[in-house]
């Protein structure tokens, strides 16, 4: 107020040199300053859409299986659908192909990969001016360049290689860019982090030339859910890069293997691999994942009680009950933001990556990232950390495509 009373007070030359210096004042004060919270959010907004986000775990195609629903329209109860993808700006989901680890003793798995398979392609050919299946990076790129949302695809479990090679080269010819070796139950081709069974103590000799031959057809292999034993085995086969497709810190979780370790994640980017930080509360706080321990312990002695079904709908009600008594302690946004501080701090930003898990954790996404609209406010939390452009273009699919490119040049050398 003094100085605009100054202003109006001074001859015309002191009052035009006066309004020089207060507009050079008022633009470097606005270079000192951060941005609003406005400003930075609209930033964030803006990031997300121009630059290419690849987030390499999406279990929509198994969400259908269970109960179909047109997801390239608004379909709110679930995680995924294709106008909150845009929203958030999401160019390359890597569409789940789940099977059940159970399936490995009770036969089917094989069938039902074909059948997601099938589900994905189908999809987008309802869809053609939206989606296409991408089966390489330069199939990312021309999706994106004449404006569709590409969807490639990534298995989760090995079981429906059913212990044949030219099973594994099948799931190439569909389109499977990368294999998660193993789901909650050791299988034949490794043991998984979730099982007491270590079968193997790591890979079997089988998974040995699955991994193998998985680098000769540029198949990225994936570690998620793998013991820590096959993990280790892993990068001393594969002769590619290696991704782990949905984990997150072990740090922030101690002693649970099913995240990976400090160790871990340096020997990962030593291969040049990358890890994609899983979304889900479990995998982001330990308090989160003691209530989990907590409900299932509940649980089981219920179920032990009482007799019924783990998979009926009595024990979906308990559960229900349980969750309404005893709320899920949620992690918050920022908690996710520290998984990506703690890998990059480790290893660099070239390491890491986004595995959502979205539609695969239940509801136990954290509050801020609750579906694929929501990336963003990532995105504006990496800016409000002091991340520059470049370093959160890398962790929203750079660091990935450089993976996927390699695993295919690797492929090429070895058919040349």
């Amino acid at each position: 107020m003094a100085i605009t009373r100054l202003v109006a007070r001074a001859t015309p030359r002191m009052a035009m040199t006066l309004a020089l210096g207060l507009m050079a004042a008022a633009a470097l004060q606005a270079q000192e300053e951060p941005a609003g919270e406005a400003d930075l959010a609209a930033t964030a907004r803006d990031i997300a859409q121009r630059a290419l986000l690849v987030d390499t775990h999406v279990d929509m195609p198994y969400r259908l299986q269970e109960g179909w629903a047109d997801v390239t329209e608004s379909v709110p109860d679930r995680d995924f659908d294709y106008p909150r993808a845009r929203q958030g700006g999401l160019d390359v989901p890597f569409m789940s192909i789940y099977t059940p680890a159970e399936k490995e003793e009770e036969g089917g798995a094989y069938e039902l990969a074909n059948l997601l398979i099938d589900s994905v392609e189908a999809l987008a050919g309802r869809q053609p001016a939206k989606l296409a299946v991408v089966h390489s990076t330069a199939e990312v790129e021309k999706a994106r360049s004449e404006g569709l949302m590409a969807l490639a695809l990534g298995m989760e479990n090995g079981s429906p290689i059913e212990g044949e090679m030219e099973k594994l080269r099948h799931f190439h010819q569909r389109g499977i860019r990368y294999i998660t070796l193993a789901h909650s139950l050791s299988n034949h081709i490794s043991d998984s982090s979730y099982d007491e069974n270590r079968q193997w103590n790591g890979l079997s000799p089988f998974g040995r030339e699955v991994v193998a031959e998985m680098n000769r057809l540029g198949i990225m292999v994936d570690v998620s859910h793998l013991s820590d034993d096959a993990f280790y085995q892993v990068l001393e086969v594969s002769a590619a890069p290696v991704i782990a497709s949905h984990s997150s810190a072990r740090h922030f979780t101690p002693g649970w293997e099913r995240n990976m370790s400090d160790d871990m994640i340096k020997a990962l980017a030593g291969n040049g691999g990358v890890i994609m930080i899983n979304f889900g509360s479990s995998f982001l706080t330990n308090e989160a994942r003691m209530w989990y321990e907590a409900m299932g312990d509940a649980r089981d002695a219920w179920l032990a009680e009482t007799g019924h079904d783990r998979d009926g709908p009595e024990s979906e009600g308990w559960q229900d009950a349980y969750r309404e008594a005893n709320p899920l302690p949620f992690a918050a946004l920022s908690d996710l933001a520290d998984h990506f501080d703690h890998v990059i701090e480790l290893v660099g930003v070239q390491h890491v990556g986004i595995g959502s898990d979205f539609d695969g954790v239940g509801d136990s996404l954290p509050v801020g990232m609750k579906s694929v609209a929501d990336y963003p406010n990532l995105v504006e939390e990496l800016l409000r950390r002091g991340y520059g452009e470049d370093d959160i273009e890398a962790i929203l699919g750079g660091n990935l495509m450089r993976v996927w490119r390699t695993v295919e040049r690797y492929a090429a050398a070895q058919k040349g």
